[in-house]
């Protein structure tokens, strides 16, 4: 019980996966097209020893491709998606709601955070991108809560409750052992002053 993280933790988690193998795909498959045209246009004076050896040395330019850039895409976009999901579920824990709101100062500190190193004039930029960002984003993920059923917030409060009121049950179950050995105890420790009682 006391090992498992809160699932808002493994939320983000999974959420920066994804956001990198997106990130990876997202960078990584144009790069692989374009770097496997490039080599092909390079290569036709070279001489290969047959189709498939030619076939190969272009699939592995374009494989070279796919990670260079693909990597370079992944990393941005997993720690976009990290820092906006960390800010916008502190913000959801610390308020004890989720609201647009959230998301929209999520996407605000997240842009203008990537977009500091421009200046003044980048920091308002990424400010007001990930504003624009971060609502939609916020809006998208309420709607999707809402069709699951329940909110995170009100699971959290759900299970909360259940924790209580299991705690509360046992240490009612425990209270009552404790009467039960009392009453024991007392019964055991009144046994042998009655009998010397009789005996004298």
């Amino acid at each position: 019980e006391r090992q498992r993280y809160p699932e808002e933790t493994l939320n983000i988690v999974k959420s920066a996966f994804t956001g990198g193998v997106v990130g990876w795909l997202y960078g990584g498959l144009p790069a692989f097209h374009q770097a496997r045209k490039a080599f092909i246009e390079r290569s036709h004076g070279e001489l290969f020893q047959n189709r498939a050896d030619a076939l190969q040395s272009a699939h592995r330019a374009g494989l070279r491709g796919f990670i260079r850039y693909g990597w370079r895409w992944s990393w941005r976009v997993a720690a976009f998606v990290t820092i906006f999901n960390t800010v916008s579920t502190g913000l959801s824990v610390y308020r004890n709601k989720t609201t647009i709101s959230n998301f929209a100062s999520a996407g605000a500190f997240t842009g203008a955070l990537f977009r500091m190193h421009l200046g003044l004039q980048g920091l308002a930029g990424g400010f007001v991108f990930g504003t624009a960002f971060g609502i939609p984003a916020g809006g998208l993920l309420m709607v999707m809560q809402k069709l699951a059923g329940e909110t995170l917030q009100e699971k959290r409060n759900r299970e909360c409750r259940e924790l209580y009121e299991q705690k509360l049950a046992e240490w009612q179950s425990r209270l009552n052992v404790t009467e039960v050995l009392g009453q024991t105890e007392s019964n055991a420790q009144g046994r042998p002053e009655t009998e010397t009682a009789m005996e004298s």
